[in-house]
């Protein structure tokens, strides 16, 4: 199933997409766009491009669990993501998925304005891992 992950953000929010067979997430791209609206038209058109069948989207919890106006912020962009492509948006805890995309991109040496650019899409990479990984187990 292909699948796309999103990290959606205020300002910028990265895609990530995974091959047919679930093996391998990729890096699309870095959407900027301030417009819920707007970034959701977006957002359906590289679905039918990429030929989606359903949506992972990161849920920003607090450490402790709890959920805050960020993660509420998703769940409202998920309504109109769903309404807009028709696919199913699951909502995936994304905590860490940010330090840990920025530690990646510090191994690898990318800084500056090339960092500030690949972030949001290396944080949806990691969010589709963590959903395939999932996957995986639950079809033991």
């Amino acid at each position: 199933m292909v699948i796309i992950s999103v990290d959606y953000g205020d300002v910028r929010t990265g895609v990530a997409v995974c091959d047919r067979l679930e093996m391998l997430a990729t890096p699309v791209t870095v959407i900027t766009e301030r417009n819920a609206d707007r970034l959701a038209v977006r957002l359906a058109e590289l679905c039918r491009e990429k030929k989606a069948e359903l949506i992972v989207m990161g849920l920003p919890k607090n450490m402790d669990g709890s959920e805050g106006f960020r993660a509420e912020a998703v769940k409202a962009f998920r309504e109109k993501l769903e309404a807009e492509t028709g696919l199913e948006v699951e909502l995936r805890d994304e905590r860490l998925t940010t330090v840990s995309a920025h530690t990646y991109l510090s191994m690898n040496d990318v800084r500056g304005k090339k960092r500030k650019e690949t972030v949001d899409a290396v944080s949806a990479v990691l969010i589709l891992e963590d959903y395939l990984g999932f996957r995986k187990r639950q079809n033991r």
